[in-house]
């Protein structure tokens, strides 16, 4: 075929998202036929994604996604290599679709959500979709790591560049969005150590107490005074690192505890992430 028309080429494009020019060349190859153009811009961006695959995926965002019908939710970490990118439309529908794979199909680890059917189109693989995705960009893309959590209610928080996202989970006779994404705000600010103090174990506690006191005897004041110097020193370290101790920040009278208890809420986990931390 020594001509294709602009307008299979632009429905070539609107089906794949590929360049204009990659579009005409694969329909060139193809000899018009779309459905084999289809198969040759997906083969390319296989091989585009292998040969990219070693390089280092230093940015990302945080996707969430809350199916409340089946009481499951997912927060997931989709990592590229550069900061413009992040900000993408492609690659964020990229991060959202694999957030609701997560919750749709339950995968074990990454490894196997990447050898899953597509929850959009079964016939391909979670891995298929990404690769379209680094052959119209041209980065590396991989997941870093999820999270799946089932069970009563849920909300959820991604800072708007995407880098911070919070899940929480919580118990109770009806939800409130609106608390529950408030109280994603605060742990996304706050980043809280653990969620209750019985998280934490009595060594670091004890190792708590014992600095406080130093500190607290260092001013020369009685031992009873230096005691309750020194409880006083650990319970705001408390109140600084545990969820339901915190001061809310939007009502700083009020703990984070006692706002959720106010909406009849009782608390299950949350999950933090942030790009690029371990855990």
């Amino acid at each position: 075929m020594s001509a294709i028309s602009a307008g299979v080429v632009k429905s070539l494009r609107d089906r794949t998202n590929a360049p204009m020019m990659d579009c005409k060349e694969a329909l060139l190859e193809a000899n018009g036929d779309v459905e084999v153009a289809v198969a040759i811009l997906r083969k390319k961006n296989a091989a585009i994604q292998a040969k990219k695959g070693e390089r280092e995926t230093a940015e990302g965002r945080i996707a969430c996604h809350i199916d409340s019908a089946s009481k499951v939710a997912c927060i997931a970490e989709v990592r590229c290599e550069s900061g413009p990118v992040i900000n993408s439309e492609h690659f964020i529908s990229l991060a959202n679709d694999l957030a609701v794979q997560v919750v749709v199909s339950n995968p074990a680890n990454v490894d196997a959500l990447l050898t899953q059917p597509f929850y959009k189109d079964p016939n391909r693989k979670v891995n298929d979709r990404i690769a379209d995705v680094v052959g119209l960009i041209r980065e590396n893309m991989k997941v870093a790591k999820f999270t799946r959590l089932q069970g009563g209610h849920f909300g959820f928080y991604v800072h708007h560049d995407g880098t911070v996202g919070v899940l929480i989970q919580v118990e109770g006779a009806k939800s409130d969005e609106q608390v529950l994404r408030d109280v994603c705000m605060h742990i996304a600010a706050k980043n809280p150590m653990v969620a209750t103090r019985e998280e934490i174990s009595k060594d670091v506690v004890d190792r708590e107490f014992e600095i406080a006191r130093e500190q607290a005897a260092a001013s020369g004041k009685p031992a009873n005074i230096v005691e309750k110097i020194a409880e006083g020193k650990v319970k705001t370290w408390l109140a600084e690192n545990v969820l339901l101790e915190q001061p809310f920040i939007k009502e700083e009278k009020k703990t984070v505890g006692e706002i959720l208890n106010g909406a009849g809420l009782k608390f299950v986990r949350f999950v933090r992430f942030r790009v690029g931390e371990l855990s």
